[in-house]
């Protein structure tokens, strides 16, 4: 499983990160996960599969 950064999602989705946020809030976007104390990313395949289905 490979974790990826917000800039990372921002980068291979060409969303910005209000908008990635905002669609998370809907339910409409992968929800990130806590990989640190103060860290955060998604996981690759829940994005990627995002992607797909849209």
């Amino acid at each position: 499983m490979k974790f990826l950064r917000r800039h990372q999602v921002e980068c291979l989705t060409g969303l910005s990160r209000s908008s990635i946020y905002a669609m998370m809030t809907d339910g409409s976007f992968p929800k990130q996960v806590k990989i640190g104390r103060r860290a955060v990313a998604w996981k690759e395949a829940d994005v990627l599969m995002w992607m797909m289905q849209k």
